[in-house]
């Protein structure tokens, strides 16, 4: 697409090429020195300001190939000049609308939207011990400070438990193709943190700050970072924009987008153009997704898809040490059955209680074990666990395991970073966050053992992987309880069924994987570190 630069006195004057993003200048006739054009450039304002020498008429008409691998393509240019010799003139771009405005007026969202919040967050750090930590990083920038040039710093920020654990797979595949290379990982939970710390060996790892302008400022100022990268998608305006300030490139990997953030973001795509604007790649799971991302903004060159890295970072050895330690610690039987309900949240652990003590009655030998998303919720759901007359053997209090021998145990699991290692204990699972609003959890974990897969009708956050896993009748979608019930006891009941089920679900996960490796090129590439030419899309969906 090309845009007409034109001016009222003199006609058309020049254009802009969209891709690649590469800017023309045509000087025509004489013009003034210092002489001011203004153009309109869809909806931002810039100047074209010509300078030639005092006295001196412009060149005969040329062109000159301006190019610029940073600037923001439409909207919100950043401040940029380039000196063509031949013409010897000046082009100056400069947003009418200052970022300064805009980061006092994303400021002021910020401070409205926390007071507005403030009684929640306090009820869940009393009730909770949530939001005590990081704050001098959170508020004050305070991340650490690069205090060497001499390899290069990666910026890796995933939110949460999920998002982190995917990294080591990232950090490794990058370390392998450059040993050099340092890793500053940033989270925005404290569980996230701490996995971040056991996990992630020989990084560094920080809270997130806070997208205030002053916050992300000092930040990056004191981090320097070569590149930074977002898990999914993190779209933090201020931060953004401070980064492409700093020249710092920016990518999202394993980038994702769910119909109702699409549909959110159009509403505000004039708000969002400039962040996706300001990035320098985009790596997503499919090509659904890569859509979205070009039709909001982001320059489709730039936007690959690599398939979710979630495919590679599974883990399906039953006789790996944590497993064995989890099956010793709740005294799981070979003769026993056993259900593993995974990232649950309320009231899923009402259900699948509830649904216990019926299945008890066709499967007594039958053990479940209960993994809830929020592991600070142990205490709540140990007291339903009580009030159904079982005992609760808990993760997070080894001491406690005296119980009366004649009930039966139910396992609650309500440590961080042990779910992986949990589902290979299972006969069959059941996927929680997909009978209320979350949206869904990773069920490609459970899918990866081979073992029957349930959830329920709410999994918008894994459409595409639930579309590819139920097309190969790899899974079971269920609508209530009553069908979830009748899936477990079926499972139990007919070995065969279920096997083939989770042999389907096993062979489709394993064509899926690879997105690790092209993700790490594309960065290496990226960051300048590699000579290798960028790899062909895949067709993951």
């Amino acid at each position: 697409m090309t845009i007409e630069v034109t001016d009222s006195a003199c006609g058309q004057i020049g254009h802009l090429d969209s891709e690649p993003l590469l800017y023309r200048y045509s000087s025509t006739g004489n013009h003034e020195t210092g002489r001011e054009r203004r153009v309109s450039l869809t909806g931002s304002t810039v100047a074209f300001r010509a300078n030639f020498a005092s006295n001196q008429s412009a060149p005969s008409p040329a062109k000159s190939d301006l190019s610029d691998s940073c600037a923001n393509q439409y909207a919100g240019l950043n401040r940029r000049t380039y000196r063509t010799v031949a013409e010897r003139c000046v082009i100056e771009f400069s947003s009418t609308e200052s970022p300064a405005v805009k980061g006092i007026l994303f400021n002021l969202v910020y401070i409205l939207g926390i007071l507005c919040a403030l009684p929640w967050l306090l009820y869940r750090r009393f009730r909770y011990g949530k939001y005590r930590e990081g704050w001098s990083q959170k508020l004050g920038g305070e991340l650490p400070i690069r205090t060497s040039d001499a390899n290069p710093l990666i910026w890796i920020h995933a939110v949460s438990v999920g998002e982190v654990i995917q990294l080591k797979q990232i950090v490794d595949g990058m370390r392998s193709l450059d040993p050099s290379l340092e890793f500053l990982i940033t989270t925005t939970t404290e569980t996230g943190f701490q996995v971040a710390k056991e996990k992630l060996a020989g990084c560094q790892v920080s809270y997130f700050p806070l997208d205030f302008t002053w916050t992300v400022r000092k930040a990056l100022q004191r981090v320097r970072p070569s590149m930074i990268v977002l898990v999914e998608l993190e779209l933090w305006p201020n931060f953004l924009a401070e980064a492409s300030r700093s020249k710092i490139p920016v990518a999202v990997i394993n980038g994702r987008m769910s119909d109702q953030s699409f549909n959110g973001y159009r509403k505000i795509r004039s708000l969002i153009k400039p962040s996706l604007q300001d990035l320098s790649l985009v790596a997503v799971q499919s090509e659904e997704t890569r859509n979205r991302f070009v039709e909001l903004g982001s320059r489709s060159d730039l936007v690959h898809v690599t398939g979710s890295i979630k495919f590679d970072g599974v883990e399906i050895d039953p006789s790996n040490p944590n497993a064995l330690q989890l099956r010793d610690f709740f005294q799981l039987k070979e003769s026993e059955f056993v259900w593993v309900a995974g990232s649950t949240q309320s009231p899923e652990e009402e259900m699948v209680l509830d649904i216990y003590l019926r299945v008890l009655n066709h499967l007594p030998k039958s053990r479940l074990i209960i993994v809830p998303r929020h592991p600070e919720r142990g205490t709540e759901i140990a007291e339903m666990i009580e009030r159904r007359g079982f005992n609760v053997i808990r993760r997070s209090s080894p001491s406690q395991q005296l119980f009366d021998e004649s009930r039966k145990a139910v396992g609650l699991l309500d440590t961080v970073g042990e779910l992986k290692a949990c589902w290979a204990l299972a006969d069959v699972a059941f996927v929680g966050g997909s009978f209320g609003n979350r949206g869904g959890q990773n069920m490609i974990e459970p899918a990866a053992h081979g073992i029957p897969v349930s959830f329920g009708p709410n999994t918008r956050n894994f459409r595409q992987v639930v579309e590819l896993l139920l097309k190969a009748e790899a899974v079971k979608r269920v609508a209530d309880a009553t069908e979830l019930e009748e899936f477990i006891v079926q499972s139990c009941k007919n070995p065969d069924e279920a096997l083939a089920m989770g042999e389907r679900a096993k062979d489709l996960i394993s064509k899926q994987q690879g997105a690790t490796k092209t993700t790490c090129q594309l960065l290496l590439n990226l960051l300048g570190r590699n000579t290798a030419a960028a790899p062909e899309q895949s067709n993951a969906a």
